[in-house]
């Protein structure tokens, strides 16, 4: 039987030819997109990544940042404190005025009691009824004085309503500036703990190699520190032994010598300074090893200026919280003349502080990560010192 001829339509393949339309959109869309991202590479090219130099510059620069922070945090918790105190107070009057209040209603509802007795019987009856005409006319007369008592009472009421609506609105007043206050305070804790964050992410994205340099860098700037404390060591100790054989000399004239207390520098001072000075200096001693936590002032950790004034506590001196107002207590003094206990600011920003402790070094708590220590003096920008009694 012969073979009948198929009438399907033969299929055509199911790939497309490279030369069709639909091809050549497609290799013009993936060339344009190679193309544009060919020049979003070119316009926004990666940030190199900061030497080891750069970070630890910005380290530093985080650090006294988070110092200056720890200062308005510190400033504000001052701040903050006091005004919670003062709201408790008014609270305190508030409550006070309210008991008076009720007092003064009490007394008025007494009389008005009374008062509504005695006008329950007209005064034909009351006389009639009384047992003699003398005890009735008695009986008017208290009846008159309690009239009196009674706008007296009236008027001690209205006047204690009135304190009572002052006290409210102070409370209210004070209440809206602690509320005020602890919103600062958290802002600046926040501020703190991001500048710390910052720092140590910069840290932390350092490699081994990178981490050892920096902490040669370290020992550099160290070192270059130790240095020109040893030259104030010996400044200061030429300048004691010139005092003492000033002294000698001065002995056969005058009988005697004078106090001039003690450490180095050309400054002279009493010895009641330097009894202090002592006293200051043994209590910081002994909290060496602590650890720095910005806004503690004690026992167990400290920052800057909360060891300063816990140190100068125990010789009986109250210190301001911040160094900012650190600075202004007491006496300036240049850095040639420091004697021990004198108090050393750092960077412009009057951000750190440190007691000196003579041959030009200083106890004092550094920063985060690190405990309370001693150090040169020139391990920062001084400032500016101060002598605070």
């Amino acid at each position: 039987m012969p073979a009948l001829a198929s009438h399907r339509k033969s299929r055509t393949r199911t790939g497309v030819r490279a030369n069709t339309p639909a091809v050549g959109f497609t290799t013009a869309a993936l060339a344009s997109v190679t193309l544009l991202s060919t020049q979003s590479a070119t316009a926004a090219p990666a940030e190199p990544k900061p030497s080891v130099e750069e970070v630890q510059k910005k380290v530093d620069d985080l650090y006294r940042q988070a110092g200056t922070a720890t200062q308005e945090y510190n400033k504000a918790k001052e701040a903050t404190d006091t005004q919670r105190r003062s709201v408790d107070r008014v609270l305190d009057d508030v409550a006070k005025s309210a008991d008076k209040v009720n007092e003064a209603r009490r007394a008025l509802g007494t009389y008005a009691a009374a008062q509504y007795r005695a006008g329950a019987v007209g005064p034909t009856a009351a006389l009639m009824f009384a047992d003699s005409p003398e005890s009735y006319f008695e009986q008017t007369q208290l009846m008159g004085r309690l009239t009196d008592r009674q706008q007296e009472a009236v008027e001690d009421f209205q006047k204690e309503q009135r304190s009572a609506a002052k006290q409210r609105v102070k409370a209210t007043k004070s209440l809206e500036t602690l509320t005020e206050s602890q919103a600062s305070l958290k802002a600046g804790k926040q501020k703190v703990q991001n500048k710390l964050a910052a720092a140590r992410s910069l840290l932390a994205d350092l490699t081994a190699e990178e981490k050892a340099r920096l902490a040669a860098l370290e020992r550099k700037k160290e070192e270059e520190a130790r240095r020109k404390a040893e030259a104030k060591a010996k400044a200061e100790a030429a300048e004691r032994k010139r005092q003492e054989e000033a002294r000698q000399e001065e002995a056969p004239a005058t009988g005697g010598g004078t106090d001039t207390g003690s450490g180095g520098g050309s400054g002279v001072t009493d010895g009641t300074y330097a009894a202090k000075a002592e006293k200051v200096l043994a209590f910081a001693r002994a909290q060496i090893g602590k650890p720095y936590v910005w806004g503690a002032t004690g026992p167990s950790s400290y920052d800057c200026s909360g060891l300063t004034g816990a140190a100068w506590k125990e010789a009986g001196v109250q210190l301001p919280r911040t160094t900012w107002d650190q600075v202004k207590v007491g006496k300036r003094v240049a850095t040639a003349d420091l004697l021990p206990g004198d108090l050393v600011f750092f960077y412009d920003d009057i951000s750190h502080v440190g007691i000196y402790k003579g041959d030009g070094k200083m106890i004092h708590a550094p920063k985060p990560g690190a405990n309370v220590r001693e150090e040169s003096i020139y391990y920062m920008p001084i400032y500016g010192s101060v002598r605070p009694a």
